[in-house]
Protein backbone atom coordinates (compact mmCIF):
# COMPACT_ATOMS: atom_id res chain seq x y z
CA UNK A 1 0.00 0.00 0.00
CA UNK A 2 2.48 2.50 1.21
CA UNK A 3 4.59 1.75 -2.45
CA UNK A 4 1.27 2.72 -4.48
CA UNK A 5 0.93 5.74 -2.15
CA UNK A 6 4.46 6.65 -3.00
CA UNK A 7 3.85 5.54 -7.23
CA UNK A 8 0.83 7.93 -7.15
CA UNK A 9 2.55 11.29 -5.23
CA UNK A 10 5.45 10.62 -7.64
CA UNK A 11 3.02 10.66 -10.64
CA UNK A 12 1.37 13.37 -9.21
CA UNK A 13 4.52 15.14 -9.05
CA UNK A 14 5.66 14.47 -12.82
CA UNK A 15 2.16 15.26 -13.99
CA UNK A 16 2.77 18.94 -11.97
CA UNK A 17 6.21 19.32 -13.62
CA UNK A 18 4.59 18.43 -17.16
CA UNK A 19 1.76 20.79 -16.52
CA UNK A 20 4.35 23.48 -15.70
CA UNK A 21 6.45 22.96 -18.17
CA UNK A 22 3.35 23.10 -21.05
CA UNK A 23 1.83 26.12 -19.65
CA UNK A 24 5.07 28.38 -20.11
CA UNK A 25 6.93 26.68 -23.01
CA UNK A 26 8.85 29.63 -23.17
CA UNK A 27 10.89 28.98 -20.15
CA UNK A 28 13.86 27.54 -21.45
CA UNK A 29 14.64 30.01 -24.05
CA UNK A 30 14.01 33.04 -20.89
CA UNK A 31 16.69 30.40 -19.14
CA UNK A 32 19.01 30.31 -22.10
CA UNK A 33 18.80 34.35 -22.41
CA UNK A 34 19.67 34.88 -18.85
CA UNK A 35 22.61 32.61 -19.20
CA UNK A 36 24.26 34.32 -22.36
CA UNK A 37 23.75 37.94 -20.67
CA UNK A 38 25.19 36.69 -17.46
CA UNK A 39 28.29 35.84 -19.85
CA UNK A 40 28.00 39.02 -21.83
CA UNK A 41 30.66 41.85 -21.62
CA UNK A 42 29.01 44.58 -19.43
CA UNK A 43 29.79 47.36 -22.03
CA UNK A 44 27.68 45.43 -24.50
CA UNK A 45 24.66 45.61 -22.62
CA UNK A 46 25.44 49.33 -21.76
CA UNK A 47 25.03 49.51 -25.13
CA UNK A 48 22.06 47.82 -26.05
CA UNK A 49 20.11 49.40 -23.08
CA UNK A 50 21.16 52.79 -24.82
CA UNK A 51 20.41 52.07 -28.39
CA UNK A 52 16.81 50.91 -26.96
CA UNK A 53 16.07 54.04 -25.11
CA UNK A 54 17.23 55.46 -28.39
CA UNK A 55 14.37 54.23 -29.75
CA UNK A 56 11.76 54.46 -27.70
CA UNK A 57 13.00 58.52 -27.74
CA UNK A 58 12.88 58.76 -31.29
CA UNK A 59 9.33 56.78 -31.46
CA UNK A 60 8.09 59.48 -28.62
CA UNK A 61 9.29 62.65 -30.51
CA UNK A 62 8.06 61.55 -33.84
CA UNK A 63 4.50 60.75 -31.71
CA UNK A 64 5.20 64.62 -30.23
CA UNK A 65 5.87 65.94 -33.80
CA UNK A 66 3.30 64.74 -35.64
CA UNK A 67 0.60 65.35 -32.88
CA UNK A 68 1.54 68.93 -32.81
CA UNK A 69 0.90 69.10 -36.88
CA UNK A 70 -2.09 67.81 -36.99
CA UNK A 71 -3.59 69.72 -34.43
CA UNK A 72 -3.03 72.86 -36.01
CA UNK A 73 -6.87 73.84 -37.42
CA UNK A 74 -7.18 77.89 -36.69
CA UNK A 75 -7.25 80.34 -38.68
CA UNK A 76 -6.64 83.60 -36.16
CA UNK A 77 -8.22 87.03 -36.86
CA UNK A 78 -5.92 89.67 -36.16
CA UNK A 79 -5.24 93.29 -36.52
CA UNK A 80 -6.19 96.93 -34.62
CA UNK A 81 -9.31 97.29 -33.04
CA UNK A 82 -12.07 98.87 -36.26
CA UNK A 83 -10.00 96.85 -38.88
CA UNK A 84 -12.98 95.44 -39.74
CA UNK A 85 -12.06 91.88 -38.20
CA UNK A 86 -15.71 91.15 -36.53
CA UNK A 87 -17.38 91.96 -39.42
CA UNK A 88 -14.93 89.70 -41.62
CA UNK A 89 -15.64 86.59 -39.37
CA UNK A 90 -19.46 87.16 -39.63
CA UNK A 91 -19.18 87.25 -43.19
CA UNK A 92 -17.09 84.02 -43.55
CA UNK A 93 -19.09 81.95 -41.41
CA UNK A 94 -22.66 83.57 -42.88
CA UNK A 95 -22.26 85.74 -45.49
CA UNK A 96 -24.40 88.28 -43.95
CA UNK A 97 -23.52 91.70 -42.39
CA UNK A 98 -23.19 92.12 -38.82
CA UNK A 99 -23.68 95.63 -36.65
CA UNK A 100 -20.40 95.21 -34.44
CA UNK A 101 -18.76 96.81 -31.82
CA UNK A 102 -15.03 96.52 -29.97
CA UNK A 103 -14.21 92.80 -29.35
CA UNK A 104 -13.48 92.03 -25.78
CA UNK A 105 -13.00 88.37 -25.89
CA UNK A 106 -12.65 85.93 -28.75
CA UNK A 107 -15.06 84.10 -30.81
CA UNK A 108 -15.06 80.94 -32.48
CA UNK A 109 -16.80 78.96 -35.05
CA UNK A 110 -16.12 76.12 -38.11
CA UNK A 111 -15.30 77.15 -41.36
CA UNK A 112 -15.34 75.27 -44.22
CA UNK A 113 -13.29 76.32 -47.21
CA UNK A 114 -14.43 76.58 -50.68
CA UNK A 115 -12.30 73.53 -52.14
CA UNK A 116 -12.90 70.10 -53.39
CA UNK A 117 -11.52 68.68 -49.97
CA UNK A 118 -14.26 70.76 -47.63
CA UNK A 119 -11.56 71.40 -45.36
CA UNK A 120 -12.91 72.86 -42.13
CA UNK A 121 -11.12 75.03 -39.90
CA UNK A 122 -12.34 77.13 -36.80
CA UNK A 123 -12.04 80.72 -37.20
CA UNK A 124 -11.27 82.48 -34.49
CA UNK A 125 -11.73 85.94 -33.39
CA UNK A 126 -9.20 88.01 -31.39
CA UNK A 127 -9.58 91.14 -29.73
CA UNK A 128 -7.66 94.08 -31.58
CA UNK A 129 -7.21 96.18 -28.68
CA UNK A 130 -3.34 96.71 -27.73
CA UNK A 131 -3.84 95.84 -23.87
CA UNK A 132 -5.39 92.03 -24.51
CA UNK A 133 -3.66 91.26 -28.25
CA UNK A 134 -0.81 89.49 -26.50
CA UNK A 135 -3.01 87.99 -23.86
CA UNK A 136 -5.16 85.82 -26.33
CA UNK A 137 -1.99 85.52 -29.09
CA UNK A 138 -0.57 83.61 -26.32
CA UNK A 139 -3.43 81.36 -26.20
CA UNK A 140 -4.14 80.34 -29.54
CA UNK A 141 -0.42 80.77 -31.26
CA UNK A 142 0.32 76.93 -31.39
CA UNK A 143 -3.15 75.73 -32.81
CA UNK A 144 -2.62 78.91 -35.76
CA UNK A 145 -2.14 76.93 -39.16
CA UNK A 146 -3.11 80.68 -40.90
CA UNK A 147 -3.22 84.04 -39.51
CA UNK A 148 -5.15 86.62 -41.27
CA UNK A 149 -3.72 89.93 -40.34
CA UNK A 150 -6.31 92.37 -41.01
CA UNK A 151 -5.55 96.27 -41.74
CA UNK A 152 -7.91 98.85 -42.39
CA UNK A 153 -6.16 100.50 -45.64
CA UNK A 154 -8.49 103.75 -45.58
CA UNK A 155 -6.54 104.93 -42.57
CA UNK A 156 -3.18 102.85 -43.15
CA UNK A 157 -0.69 105.67 -43.55
CA UNK A 158 -1.75 107.05 -39.91
CA UNK A 159 -1.45 103.41 -38.68
CA UNK A 160 1.67 101.89 -40.10
CA UNK A 161 3.90 102.09 -37.05
CA UNK A 162 1.28 100.43 -34.64
CA UNK A 163 0.41 97.66 -37.64
CA UNK A 164 4.21 97.62 -38.29
CA UNK A 165 4.85 96.58 -33.99
CA UNK A 166 2.33 94.39 -34.15
CA UNK A 167 3.11 92.73 -37.13
CA UNK A 168 6.72 92.84 -35.59
CA UNK A 169 5.74 91.10 -32.16
CA UNK A 170 4.19 87.82 -34.26
CA UNK A 171 6.82 87.65 -37.01
CA UNK A 172 9.43 87.03 -34.31
CA UNK A 173 7.51 84.95 -31.77
CA UNK A 174 9.59 81.80 -31.12
CA UNK A 175 6.40 79.52 -31.55
CA UNK A 176 5.27 80.82 -34.38
CA UNK A 177 8.27 81.27 -36.46
CA UNK A 178 8.69 77.66 -35.69
CA UNK A 179 5.39 76.30 -36.89
CA UNK A 180 5.52 79.25 -39.73
CA UNK A 181 1.35 79.41 -40.40
CA UNK A 182 0.23 80.59 -43.23
CA UNK A 183 0.34 84.33 -43.02
CA UNK A 184 -2.47 86.32 -44.82
CA UNK A 185 -2.52 90.01 -44.48
CA UNK A 186 -5.91 91.16 -45.52
CA UNK A 187 -5.98 94.51 -46.59
CA UNK A 188 -10.05 95.34 -46.12
CA UNK A 189 -11.75 98.58 -46.91
CA UNK A 190 -11.16 98.40 -50.02
CA UNK A 191 -14.51 99.91 -50.69
CA UNK A 192 -13.43 103.36 -49.31
CA UNK A 193 -12.14 105.93 -52.08
CA UNK A 194 -8.83 106.37 -49.59
CA UNK A 195 -8.38 103.23 -49.30
CA UNK A 196 -4.16 101.87 -50.29
CA UNK A 197 -3.13 99.43 -52.38
CA UNK A 198 -2.24 95.82 -51.39
CA UNK A 199 0.85 96.05 -52.83
CA UNK A 200 1.76 99.64 -51.50
CA UNK A 201 0.77 98.53 -47.55
CA UNK A 202 2.99 95.92 -48.44
CA UNK A 203 6.25 98.00 -49.68
CA UNK A 204 5.08 100.51 -46.64
CA UNK A 205 5.26 97.57 -43.97
CA UNK A 206 8.53 96.13 -45.31
CA UNK A 207 10.53 99.88 -44.77
CA UNK A 208 8.69 99.97 -41.35
CA UNK A 209 9.79 96.86 -39.97
CA UNK A 210 13.45 96.92 -41.42
CA UNK A 211 13.68 100.24 -38.87
CA UNK A 212 11.52 98.42 -36.46
CA UNK A 213 14.16 96.03 -36.89
CA UNK A 214 17.51 98.02 -35.93
CA UNK A 215 15.65 99.87 -33.57
CA UNK A 216 14.83 96.77 -31.49
CA UNK A 217 17.42 94.49 -32.28
CA UNK A 218 19.64 97.79 -30.54
CA UNK A 219 17.38 97.85 -27.79
CA UNK A 220 17.63 94.38 -26.85
CA UNK A 221 21.57 93.94 -26.86
CA UNK A 222 22.01 97.19 -24.96
CA UNK A 223 19.86 95.50 -21.96
CA UNK A 224 21.77 92.04 -22.13
CA UNK A 225 23.01 90.91 -25.08
CA UNK A 226 20.39 88.83 -25.85
CA UNK A 227 17.31 88.64 -27.92
CA UNK A 228 14.91 87.64 -24.95
CA UNK A 229 13.59 84.74 -27.01
CA UNK A 230 12.57 85.95 -29.85
CA UNK A 231 13.95 85.39 -33.55
CA UNK A 232 15.71 87.67 -36.30
CA UNK A 233 13.15 89.25 -38.45
CA UNK A 234 14.27 88.61 -42.04
CA UNK A 235 17.66 87.57 -42.57
CA UNK A 236 20.91 89.61 -41.43
CA UNK A 237 22.86 91.83 -43.43
CA UNK A 238 19.44 92.44 -45.96
CA UNK A 239 16.64 94.68 -46.07
CA UNK A 240 13.86 93.03 -44.76
CA UNK A 241 11.18 91.52 -47.23
CA UNK A 242 8.25 89.39 -46.38
CA UNK A 243 9.95 86.63 -48.95
CA UNK A 244 12.41 86.08 -46.04
CA UNK A 245 10.38 84.97 -44.08
CA UNK A 246 10.05 80.64 -43.06
CA UNK A 247 6.27 81.24 -43.69
CA UNK A 248 3.82 81.44 -46.52
CA UNK A 249 3.08 85.51 -46.69
CA UNK A 250 0.28 86.61 -49.14
CA UNK A 251 -1.25 90.54 -49.48
CA UNK A 252 -4.69 90.36 -50.83
CA UNK A 253 -7.40 93.16 -51.28
CA UNK A 254 -10.75 92.57 -49.48
CA UNK A 255 -13.97 94.28 -48.18
CA UNK A 256 -15.51 93.12 -45.71
CA UNK A 257 -18.80 95.65 -45.97
CA UNK A 258 -18.97 95.13 -49.72
CA UNK A 259 -18.84 97.79 -52.41
CA UNK A 260 -23.18 97.82 -52.03
CA UNK A 261 -23.13 98.52 -48.37
CA UNK A 262 -25.21 96.47 -45.48
CA UNK A 263 -27.55 95.50 -48.47
CA UNK A 264 -24.66 93.73 -50.36
CA UNK A 265 -22.69 91.07 -50.75
CA UNK A 266 -18.92 91.07 -49.04
CA UNK A 267 -16.06 91.16 -51.58
CA UNK A 268 -13.55 88.73 -49.70
CA UNK A 269 -13.53 85.91 -52.56
CA UNK A 270 -9.46 86.35 -52.40
CA UNK A 271 -9.35 85.74 -48.85
CA UNK A 272 -11.85 82.74 -49.64
CA UNK A 273 -9.62 81.32 -52.50
CA UNK A 274 -6.51 81.68 -49.61
CA UNK A 275 -7.74 79.86 -47.02
CA UNK A 276 -9.00 76.85 -49.66
CA UNK A 277 -5.34 76.47 -50.53
CA UNK A 278 -4.35 75.76 -46.49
Amino acid sequence: TGQMEAESTGGNLGEKVDVEAAGNPLEPYIASLRQQLKEQDPVFLIGVVVALAAVVITIVFLKYFLSSKTVRSAVLLVGLCDSGKTLLFSRLLSGKFKRTQTSITDSSAPYKAKNDKGNTWTVIDLPGHDSLRSQYLEKFKLAARAIVFVVDSAIFQKQVRDVAEFLYILLTDTVISRNAPALLVACNKQDITMAKSAKLIQQQLEKELNTLRVTRSAALSSQDGSVGGTVYLGKKGKDFEFSQLPMKVEFLECSARGSKGEEGGADIENLEKSLAKL
